[in-house]
């Protein structure tokens, strides 16, 4: 078996050099990893069916202050949620051809498909049924389900690679967010190059419990070891320079990704940003724990 290190996630190579059953067996030891110090609670906390509000009693979290209701009355309100005991997760993977460009040969869209099949498994193990949604110009879509099974196989067309489409995430989430009758956990993995994406996770984290693990390849934190060179975007066709010890700064600019997290955190979800050439489970592991001792990302 190649590409996988002695320590789970430490060095990742593509998946799709991985036979069937090998994957299955990474998978297996990335979900044992990242379950490591959390609880049952990972993927439900306290935000995912609103019920009512209520008067504020001493104790109660400031996170769950109904901001909307305090704001038309004298008193002060928190909003009161209905714990599911089986909420559906969705995991959302960008296909888009940015995902594929990179500098190292574990690349965005290869980091995103195991995080999204050590989740799920994950999710179905504390009794989450997982769908999964590609998020590219196909329409690549499994209904929730808790087989292992059905979870493989949709991600196997994603993990075999050969994505190479225009970005339609903002599309896909706003079909998502109107198909699904009932709140659930959205789990986003891009590298958020749709410039529609942002308005429609604002407008879904307004039902659902909304984490976007936004996805980097160090050449686009400036870490190439080169000197100037002229590039082209894979989606959009805009050409740009960039340089091995400088950021590429037009693009991060036009992408607003200096204030990407703070722009989500206020619309309520929660996001975690990883770089493709670094460790992901200790701080995605850290991320999903801190969200389950805080009550999910939705406020």
């Amino acid at each position: 078996m190649t590409g996988m290190a002695h320590e789970p996630g430490s060095r990742l190579g593509p998946p799709e050099e991985l036979s069937h059953g090998d994957f299955e067996m990474v998978v297996r030891r990335l979900a044992d990893d990242l379950a490591f110090g959390t609880d049952a609670s990972l993927f439900t906390g306290s935000g995912i069916e609103y019920a009512q509000s209520r008067p504020y009693e001493p104790g109660d979290p400031i996170k769950q202050i109904d901001w909307r209701m305090t704001a038309r009355t004298t008193r002060t309100y928190v909003k009161e949620y209905e714990a599911l005991k089986r909420t559906s997760v969705n995991l959302v993977v960008d296909t888009s051809a940015s995902m594929t460009v990179s500098s190292i040969p574990l690349t965005k869209h290869d980091l995103a498909v195991w995080i999204a099949a050590a989740i799920g498994v994950l999710a179905q193990r504390r009794l989450s049924p997982c769908a999964v949604i590609g998020a590219g110009e196909r329409r690549t879509r499994v209904e929730p389900s808790l087989l292992r099974s059905d979870l493989y196989q949709a991600l196997e067309p994603l993990r075999m690679g050969g994505v190479n489409e225009a970005t339609r995430l903002g599309e896909r989430l706003r079909e998502l967010v109107v198909r699904a009758r009932r709140a659930s956990v959205m789990v986003i993995l891009s590298d958020l190059h749709d410039p529609d994406a942002i308005a429609s996770i604002k407008h879904a984290a307004q039902k659902h419990d909304v984490i976007v693990i936004k996805l980097r390849d160090p050449a686009e934190r400036g870490r190439l070891r080169a000197g100037f060179f002229r590039g082209r975007e894979a989606e959009t066709g805009r050409d740009f320079i960039g340089g091995g010890r400088s950021q590429w700064r037009g693009l991060a600019e036009a992408k607003g990704e200096d204030d990407v997290a703070r722009r989500l955190a206020r619309a309520g979800a929660s996001c975690l940003q990883l770089e493709t050439d670094r460790p992901f489970l200790p701080p995605l592991r850290h991320f999903l724990a801190e969200r389950a001792g805080t009550g999910g990302g939705r406020s």
